[in-house]
């Protein structure tokens, strides 16, 4: 019994802590008032209202009288007013980041999209009208521009490729339009994808609450710097619950960098690769301590990577001294910088790790896209180009697809009654390869039945048209 009560005594003793802890209080006023109105004080003024208004044309609904064909062959369509389109506002709330003292604005683009008129609203209440100058729907970014009469207060940049899972950050925006609010978090995750709705999507995690109204706003670090803009969230009921994304500053940065070069068209860097992340039986059959890295899987033929000696079964391990986590994370390393900038990438090929350099440069086009809408036929309304790097990339198509001719739009016309879709690439016509728009044309000028060959994603599709 001696032995127990003294066992007891000892685990009590280890589950307390070390003899003598005890709980501290503030040993100082300046540790009473540990406070984030500091940071908060030095980032709000640069955090600003977005209200973007559009106006929607919608027709009155007639009674069933007036929508009887009969009645209306004779009284017409604006027979008392019924009928006839009338106009409305519909109105959106967001919020921006004002990053330069010159009156430019970073928003997200789901804010502004479609607005007929943007108006910004800074914390001191001051109101400005705002036009569009940089539209990026792939990573749901825009940038507005308002003329001042004196220098804006702006926010700088921080590196967002310095966080870490666990660093302390503010949201700021004005959520369900109840005014400007903050709300403190930690960074839950890095490099989040496949939860956006394209393929640059690589977000910040973060559980500092962003609701409805937040989108466009700023997630700050605690010296005060723009790491992030906040852009929606995961969510059951439309609230919070703890599970916010952000788009990483240095993607920002890249983006407006790679549209100064693209004289407003958002050039990115092209890899022209297929990569997969490492699982634990590549690591083991590679003599990896862990799983890591991405696995190329196939080169696209004109891609950098392969011009500079990479080839399928080569193992990416970092980019510019980070480490690959996986196949998510090469993506948005390569992606981070701008156009021209060179990326160092750490590889292992066949047990020896080897360092190759290769500068980042948007996609080619080549062959020339040669868009052209065809006007008869079982496919008039579709217009098809040439695939090419540009093209793909455009499309949000794998990065390897180096031959083929894809359907850009499907307008109205027989093309839209068939089901077909823009993505879809035309493989065959009658049996015959189409690797030209020149072949398609070549090959549906005749009229009649169409035996195509679509590929949709990862499936083929076979069609008989006419």
């Amino acid at each position: 019994m001696l032995r127990l009560v003294t066992g007891l005594l000892v685990l009590l003793v280890a589950l307390a802590g070390p003899v003598g802890a005890k709980s501290r209080v503030p040993a100082d006023r300046q540790q009473i008032t540990l406070s984030f109105a500091p940071v908060v004080k030095k980032v709000v003024p640069a955090v600003v209202n977005v209200y973007a208004e559009q106006v929607v044309r919608v027709r009155r609904r007639a009674p069933m009288l007036f929508d009887d064909p009969f009645f209306r062959r004779f009284f017409g369509d604006g027979f008392g007013g019924f009928g006839m389109p009338r106009e409305r506002l519909r109105n959106s709330l967001g919020s921006g980041v004002i990053i330069s003292p010159d009156g430019y604005i970073v928003t997200n683009w789901h804010v502004v999209e479609n607005a007929d008129k943007i108006r910004i609203v800074l914390s001191d209440r001051r109101e400005f009208r705002a036009k569009i100058v940089l539209r990026d729907q792939k990573t749901d970014l825009a940038i507005l521009k308002v003329r001042a009469a004196e220098p804006l207060p702006y926010l700088k940049m921080g590196n967002s490729d310095a966080l870490e899972v666990g660093d302390l950050v503010l949201a700021i925006g004005n959520p369900f339009g109840v005014g400007q609010t903050v709300t403190q978090g930690i960074v839950s995750a890095l490099a989040r994808s496949n939860v956006g709705r394209g393929n640059y999507q690589f977000f910040i995690q973060t559980d500092a609450a962003i609701n409805p109204g937040n989108s466009g706003g700023a997630l700050v670090n605690m010296a005060g710097e723009l790491i992030g803009i906040n852009t929606m969230i995961v969510s059951r009921t439309g609230g919070n619950i703890g599970i916010g994304f952000a788009v990483p500053s240095n993607i920002v940065r890249a983006v407006i960098a790679n549209a100064a070069k693209g004289k407003g068209r958002v050039l990115r860097p092209w890899a022209g690769v297929t990569v997969q992340s490492v699982s634990q039986d590549i690591a083991d059959s590679l003599g990896l301590k862990r799983p890591y890295g991405a696995l190329i899987l196939k080169l696209h033929p004109a891609s950098p990577l392969r011009q500079a000696g990479l080839r399928r079964g080569d193992v990416i391990l970092a980019i510019d001294g980070k480490t690959l986590r996986d196949a998510n994370t090469f993506g948005l390393y390569f992606n981070a910088r701008p156009l021209g900038t060179t990326a160092r990438l750490k590889v292992l090929r066949a047990g020896r790790e080897m360092e190759v350099t290769v500068v980042r440069r948007p996609p080619p086009e080549r062959p020339p896209r040669n868009a052209t809408v065809i006007r008869r036929g079982p496919l008039a309304g579709a217009e098809v180009m040439n695939l090419s790097p540009a093209v793909a990339d455009e499309l949000g198509l794998p990065a390897a697809m180096d031959e083929g001719v894809i359907i850009g739009r499907v307008l109205d016309g027989p093309a839209a009654r068939y089901g077909l879709r823009p993505g879809d690439v035309i493989v065959s016509v009658n049996r015959q390869p189409a690797r030209r728009v020149r072949d398609v044309l070549r090959l549906v000028e005749g009229g009649g039945y169409l035996r195509l060959v679509i590929r949709r994603g990862n499936r083929m599709l076979y069609l008989q048209l006419g």
